[in-house]
């Protein structure tokens, strides 16, 4: 292995070229865009064989991957956002269609209005699309679920999703533990697809299926997710063994021995929380951390287990569901149904906003003090969301509710100031 000083886009990218990709679809969408044209730097230079395509769309980009890996070719592609809500029909074919592609979702939230920081929104609206879903916590880890998502894919013929908070991982700078090309190559086998189109044997791939037929092809992709269940602990086994390094796996406990508490989140907010911990563990609270890696599929038994000791249950989640409250919480819920404990969804982080520790250690302590209701937003400014709604009372055009908000907020800020 090498230590390189890298973006964490380039990061991926390298990854992604030792997983020796033959077809890589791309169109460029911030925050993904580094990672696509790193790639195609490599494949200018002569550093990686692949057909490096640039399209015209996302939905092209996802039409095109499907195509490929139709065909037999190891398939690659990256988007966020927008981006990936414009591929969403072809989303679901691949899944449908049970095409081994790995996309990197580079986290970032969707509008309107219109922002480009990060949340989860994207890759939560494709929950329920059938693609595997794994979340980073880190850029280290980012590279290493990319390894594993290729072999995870290409062993069930499942799409994988790799999710990665926008901004904060893809264009931070730091250490990374580099792979060699002979070690990539001793846990990823070259691609024998499961499927493929040859003239020699041919079959119809993605054809009409009638309500004879529909319910059994849809429960066998619920099979196949829950065969990931048991293969991700382990490919994240066999990647530790060659790789010298505990990456990936279903969900990572931290500090939850004897914790009351327990917090669970998904991606880079992590290390902010396990920060607030250590912290508060120091002070004495019993209070503990659970990452989820893989998000689809869901790891009930994994959750219940892990959460046997605690008391209650804190969800902390970078997007929630307009109307209901957390989309995490939710699933969560089902892994504890019967037991009893206590769960409190936390939204936080929505559109970039900072996820403090001082923030943190306050909203954890009124967990442990049962002051939390069972949806909170975390530093919600509540003047600014009264002041929009008494308008609106009052005035029948009272104009666009984000103008509005932004006009309150520079108000709130000049007074303070």
């Amino acid at each position: 292995m090498t230590l390189k000083q890298i973006e964490g886009s380039h990061g991926v990218a390298e990854a992604i070229a030792l997983c020796r990709p033959e077809v890589i679809c791309a169109y460029p969408i911030s925050p993904q865009t580094h990672i696509v044209e790193g790639l195609g730097e490599m494949v200018k230079a002569g550093e990686l064989r692949a057909e490096f395509l640039n399209v015209e769309s996302e939905f092209a980009a996802m039409s095109v991957a499907i195509g490929s890996s139709a065909a037999g070719a190891r398939t690659y592609t990256a988007t966020a956002s927008q981006g990936l809500l414009f591929m969403v029909e072809a989303v679901y074919n691949a899944s449908g269609l049970g095409l081994p592609i790995v996309m990197t979702v580079a986290n970032r939230a969707i509008g309107a209005p219109i922002n480009i920081w990060n949340d989860h929104s994207d890759s939560m609206s494709q929950r329920d699309c059938g693609w595997i879903q794994l979340f980073a916590e880190t850029n280290q880890e980012a590279m290493d679920l990319h390894i594993q998502a290729f072999k995870l894919a290409e062993e069930l013929s499942l799409p994988v999703m790799v999710c990665m908070d926008g901004f904060i991982l893809t264009h931070a700078y730091e250490r990374l533990d580099v792979p060699t090309q002979e070690q990539v190559d001793r846990y990823l086998p070259p691609f024998e697809p499961r499927q493929v189109l040859d003239p020699a044997q041919p079959v119809s791939i993605g054809a009409m299926v009638g309500p004879e037929a529909f319910t059994e092809v849809r429960y066998l992709a619920h099979a196949k997710q829950l065969q990931a269940l048991d293969r991700i602990p382990e490919l994240s086994a066999e990647f530790n063994a060659i790789f010298g390094r505990d990456s990936g796996g279903l969900v990572r406990p931290y500090r939850t021995e004897g914790a009351e508490t327990v917090v669970i989140a998904l991606g880079s907010v992590l290390g902010t929380i396990k920060d607030v911990v250590d912290e508060m563990q120091d002070a004495g609270h019993k209070i503990g951390v659970l990452g989820i890696t893989s998000f689809r599929p869901f790891p009930l038994e994994a959750i219940n287990k892990a959460l046997q000791g605690a008391k209650r249950v804190v969800v902390l989640e970078k997007c929630f569901a307009v109307g209901v409250g957390g989309i995490v919480a939710t699933n969560v819920r089902m892994a504890l149904d019967g037991t009893g404990q206590e769960v409190r969804t936390v939204v936080a982080g929505l559109g970039g906003r900072a996820i403090t520790m001082s923030s943190l250690n306050q909203l954890f302590l009124d967990a442990m003090a049962g002051k939390l209701e069972a949806l909170t937003f975390l530093d919600l400014h509540r003047g600014v969301v009264d002041r929009v709604l008494e308008r609106e009372r009052q005035i029948r055009r009272s104009g666009p509710i984000a103008e509005s908000v932004l006009r309150d907020v520079g108000t709130v800020a000049s007074n303070i100031a």
